[in-house]
């Protein structure tokens, strides 16, 4: 059969552009790397609260357990624990100049709980041990973040 030149034969053009399979597979790429990234935030949120806990328990609670000290001649007992730096304990008087913190409340790490004090300390070797019960809110599970 011979060509006709009157009609002749239609070439398919490629258009430029994405065809809808193209745009499918990269709106699925782009979906799955955001639902990867949504999963790991909760593991880049909990290493900043474990961070803070540290920062508290090492260097910022220094200075108001120093300041107690000097003005009450030693540091607060197990039993008035943290509060101490808060409120004045049962038979301070005078002596005792505080809050020690600047909003004059208890400190609570960054799950909510209430930091842990205890005078003598133990496991640090210094005159007294304060730490967080981490994540899980135990103490004494592995999670703890104290200042040893």
């Amino acid at each position: 059969m011979k060509k006709s030149k009157l009609f002749p034969r239609r070439t398919r053009l490629r258009s430029p552009g994405f065809s809808l399979i193209e745009i499918l597979i990269v709106i699925a790429l782009i979906g799955t790397l955001a639902g990867l990234m949504i999963a790991n935030l909760d593991r880049f949120f909990s290493a900043g609260k474990e961070d803070a806990a540290k920062i508290f328990v090492n260097q910022a609670v220094k200075t108001p357990l120093q300041m107690y000290s000097m003005h009450m001649n030693g540091y607060p007992t197990s039993e008035q624990g943290l509060k101490a730096l808060s409120t004045p304990p049962a038979g301070a008087g005078s002596r005792w100049r505080g809050p020690y913190f600047e909003d004059g409340k208890e400190p609570t790490d960054p799950w909510g709980q209430p930091y842990q004090y205890a005078s003598p300390g133990t496991k640090s070797g210094k005159s007294y041990d304060i730490w967080s019960m981490g994540p899980d809110k135990k103490n004494g599970g592995g999670d703890d973040i104290g200042n040893w």
